[in-house]
């Protein structure tokens, strides 16, 4: 038996089989990347040598409005790391600065302060020079139009980003699995746009796109929305990090919007890029805490699976969701229609125009349960996850006991993809 531990949450959950029955296991090669400088000091180097930028102590000097977008309790952001080298920077540039970060919640719910709090850290949210403001995507009378976007869409982003004579961001970078990766350009659209800029770009003929998949940019229609979006708003500067298996900086990315951001994916590129083992069995995670808090940010675990399972297989992921479905519109889409075929057909005959909130997720979702078996091992409650079409599991063991009964036979291959959203799957030679 060969047994494996499953990022779970806040924990793991562990996994046994039968040596013989492992196609092969897909892992993103940043799990064993070292470094010997701390995380601090990686940060604080690529501040100092910003890629085709002047560094931000340079560009802070005369501003009287910096804002800074940052991520939101979604996303393992090292923000404790991140913020205080920034900081620094700033403070150097321009002593009697004055800093307003602006929390990118997207499309999600909004951030609480106790998850600032974990977050920053008690001493940042306590800054006397530092103020916190949640972008509500839901309220009009936040944003200003600053445009019309590539496809097409409207362009409305949170007024407190346009009043900023200096615009940055933090971040972090990871495969995405429509926009290709996480990070830069995503600070802006999604991060901090309005619910109808976020449905025009994530439209289902978009989501459909064969290129808006994990490691893809070029070509993206997605990725090429966002970009537009974060220059428009003169998003000036960003710093970037990459992140091990522990959420631990590995590398970290400063400069340039798109320049810096670029730097990151190819060496993501490097480090995650796994090719396809296909088996009939696939089994992920959404890589534990805080990325498995919710069945909605789940689906981007199952898209590595998606990308190696045969046909007909099954998909196993183990997911916590602490927080249920992470999206009402997303669960209803399940629950009020039972035939998936129709639920497809309903989003490809949706303009841009008439995208309805987690379209785009439901959409992916509908797309993997079409070609596959769904089991979810979880905290969730199993109603809500057959509500969603999917099977429920108390535990891996039955997980694969299910998958067997299914396939009708005891024996067949199994890829196992630890962490679903470290990975990039490209398709097997």
């Amino acid at each position: 038996m060969k047994t494996f531990k499953l990022p779970y949450g806040k924990g793991t959950l562990e996994l046994n089989l039968p040596e013989e029955r492992i196609a092969g296991v897909l892992e993103s090669h940043a799990h064993e990347f070292k470094v010997e400088k701390s995380q601090e000091e990686i940060v604080k180097e690529a501040l100092e040598n910003p890629i085709d930028s002047p560094r931000l102590k340079e560009l802070v000097v005369g501003k009287k409005n910096i804002v800074m977008i940052a991520s939101d309790h979604t996303r393992p952001v090292p923000s404790k790391v991140m913020l205080p080298p920034m900081m620094a920077e700033i403070e150097a540039g321009n002593p009697d600065a004055t800093l307003t970060i602006l929390i990118a919640t997207g499309f999600h719910r909004l951030t609480t302060h106790q998850e600032l709090v974990d977050k920053f850290g008690e001493d940042m949210v306590n800054h006397p020079k530092i103020k916190f403001v949640i972008h509500d995507s839901a309220k009009a009378e936040d944003m200003v139009a600053l445009g019309t976007l590539p496809s097409g869409g409207k362009l409305l982003i949170n007024k407190t980003a346009t009043e900023a004579d200096l615009l940055i961001s933090e971040g972090f970078i990871e495969p995405h699995f429509f926009a290709g990766f996480s990070g830069g350009r995503k600070s802006v659209l999604p991060g901090i746009s309005s619910r109808t800029t976020v449905l025009a770009n994530h439209c289902s003929a978009f989501i459909a796109d064969p290129y808006a998949r994990a490691g893809s940019l070029d070509k993206n229609p997605l990725h090429r929305d966002m970009l537009w979006a974060a220059q428009t708003a003169k998003l000036q500067f960003i710093c970037n990090v990459l992140l091990d298996a522990d959420k631990k900086v590995i590398a970290a990315y400063a400069g340039d919007l798109n320049n810096a951001h670029r730097k990151g994916c190819e060496f993501m590129n490097t480090l995650a890029g796994v090719k396809a083992i296909p088996a009939d069995i696939a089994i992920t995670t959404n890589g534990g805490y805080p990325l498995d808090q919710n069945i909605y940010q789940s689906v981007k675990g199952m898209t590595a699976a998606e990308a190696t399972c045969n046909p007909g297989g099954v998909i196993i992921i183990a997911t916590s969701c602490s927080d249920g479905h992470g999206g009402e519109s997303f669960w209803r889409t399940f629950l009020e229609e039972p035939d998936n075929e129709k639920i497809m057909a309903g989003f490809l005959a949706t303009d841009a125009e008439h995208t309805i909130p987690d379209q785009w997720e439901s959409q992916i979702l509908c797309r993997m349960l079409l070609k596959y078996k769904i089991i979810v091992v979880t905290d969730a409650p199993e109603q809500l996850i057959r509500e969603m079409h999917m099977d429920y599991a108390h535990d891996l063991d039955e997980a694969v006991a299910m998958a067997d009964a299914y396939l009708g036979k005891k024996d067949s291959k199994i890829t196992v993809i630890p962490d679903g959203i470290a990975v990039i799957v490209n398709p097997a030679d």
